[in-house]
């Protein structure tokens, strides 16, 4: 199989399927929030961050899809767009979003464990 990740060994073929993945995912929840702005509205700063974080996440398929650097700063920088205005204007969501770094963790172990499947 001749991915543009075959160069980098077994855990860049996992980076590299699991940042595309993050990036549907995020454009799925972006795009979501976008839709119901018709009905819910969004505050104008979190409309504009979300409608430049969308155009990202949508043109670093093609753009970034070779390079890694870029697939992960697009995702960080769509991340938090989503979760930064949130948890200012209520501070209380922090509470579950540490929570959820349980499953995240988990997630990120079993990542580096698959990385290292082998060897």
């Amino acid at each position: 199989m001749n991915t543009p990740a075959s160069g980098y060994g077994r855990w860049g073929k996992v980076e590299f399927y699991t940042s595309f993945f993050l990036l549907a995912v995020l454009a799925t929840v972006i795009g979501m929030r976008l839709g119901f702005d018709g009905v819910w509205r969004m505050p104008a700063l979190d409309l504009d961050l979300s409608v430049v974080a969308m155009a990202l996440v949508l043109a670093s398929f093609w753009f970034a899809r070779r390079s890694r650097h870029w697939r992960l700063a697009i995702i960080a920088f769509a991340s938090a767009t989503q979760l930064v205005p949130m948890v200012v204007r209520e501070p209380v969501l922090l509470v579950p979003l540490l929570g959820a770094l349980i499953p995240v963790g988990i997630l990120a172990g079993c990542l580096v464990a698959l990385s290292k499947k082998g060897t």
